[in-house]
């Protein structure tokens, strides 16, 4: 009976060499410690500083050039939404932070003075550049950063609104020119020729290609011009105290003209109703006889 025991100890004597190979499995959990090692590595996306490093100037708006202009270097604040609270800001030459609460030791305050309109910031002084350009809450209202190629952008965006506004002047309909026109000067255009009229629509795209292309899209602009010559030309009137249009040979009201709405503006939305249709058509026959 004892050798059979003796047996069954030697059977079982696998199950320890089973335990050591689970503790080699679990040896092998520092591989988890690779997680903690990327950190590092993953963090500088949220706290990479994208600055650039390079010389600025900032220049006082309304091309402002008084000899000398302060503005304030202490005593403003700028809140942070990372943070969730306002945090205070000061210019300190002895300092690389502009917020107080990153400052360390003595905190020897400095002045910010523009010059003829205009202050030179080198690339070394980062702290007064991102004081300026990113914190302080008069940028954008007393003064800008000057960005020349945000500068040239703009001017490429202007000239090649001015080339579309000219080309399209060229080619305009002369009824939609002079809609335009009347837009822009007024009851004059009646009294213009076709070549002083071209030559003032030219002038118009160029001068102001933005807002001539706006009134060229415009629908209500042909019809406006519509009524108004509708007027002049007696097919209809308008009352003295501007709230109604009348047939101009019976004086029977056409429309109402709501509160606080330009006459002209509002025939011509009236214009593009069932009833104003009709309106519309029987004054052009008449236009064109």
């Amino acid at each position: 009976m004892s050798k059979k025991k003796e047996k069954k100890v030697d059977v079982e004597q696998p199950e320890t060499k089973a335990t050591d190979k689970m503790a080699e499995v679990v040896i092998e959990e520092p591989k988890a410690e690779k997680v903690v090692f990327r950190g590092p590595e993953v963090q500088p996306t949220k706290n990479v500083n994208d600055w650039e490093i390079k010389d600025r100037v900032y220049y006082l708006k309304n091309n402002k050039k008084p000899l000398s202009r302060s503005i304030k270097s202490s005593g403003i604040y700028w809140f942070d939404e990372e943070k969730g609270y306002e945090r205070e800001l000061k210019y300190c030459e002895n300092q690389k932070t502009p917020f107080v609460d990153e400052m360390q030791g003595d905190q020897r305050l400095s002045h910010i003075v523009f010059r003829n309109g205009a202050l030179f910031v080198p690339k070394n002084k980062t702290v007064l550049q991102k004081l300026l350009s990113l914190y302080h809450p008069d940028r954008e209202s007393m003064y800008y950063e000057h960005k020349p190629v945000q500068v040239a952008e703009d001017q490429l965006t202007i000239l090649e609104m001015e080339i579309e506004a000219l080309d399209l002047a060229r080619s305009i309909d002369i009824n939609l020119a002079e809609a335009i026109m009347r837009a822009e000067v007024g009851s004059k255009v009646s009294n213009l020729s076709s070549n002083e009229l071209k030559r003032d629509l030219l002038l118009f795209a160029r001068r102001n290609p933005r807002l001539f292309l706006e009134l060229a899209s415009d629908d209500n602009v042909q019809l406006r011009n519509f009524g108004i010559k509708a007027v002049e030309a007696g097919f209809l009137r308008l009352s003295a105290d501007q709230r109604n249009f009348l047939w101009g040979s019976t004086g029977r009201k056409v429309m109402t003209v709501p509160f606080d709405e330009h006459p002209y503006t509002a025939l011509a939305h009236w214009f593009k109703t069932d009833e104003g249709m009709e309106i519309y058509t029987n004054i052009e026959k008449r236009l064109n006889a």
